[in-house]
């Protein structure tokens, strides 16, 4: 029988436990590592950071002044 790495396991349940998409035996065996890994800690607190980032990159929408600085500076009449 082989050993399995604790952050590998964890590795594997990372994207399915920031879903919130695990079992509850998987959700306490992943929480129970996070919990007691610092390593893992740091990247779930990573990956939740850049879902979070990715997230609210994609539903600002840029400024209008900016968007007509943008425009005139690579040459596009914005008013016509």
């Amino acid at each position: 029988m082989t050993q399995h790495d604790p952050c590998d396991r964890c590795e594997e349940l990372m994207q399915d436990f920031l879903d919130r998409t695990l079992t509850d035996s998987e959700w306490k065996e992943a929480e129970s590592h996070l919990m007691g890994c610092e390593y893992c800690a740091r990247r779930y607190r990573f990956e939740e950071t850049l879902r979070r980032y990715v997230k609210t990159s994609a539903v600002e929408r840029m400024p209008p002044s900016l968007m007509a600085k943008l425009e005139e500076l690579r040459g596009f009449d914005v008013t016509a």
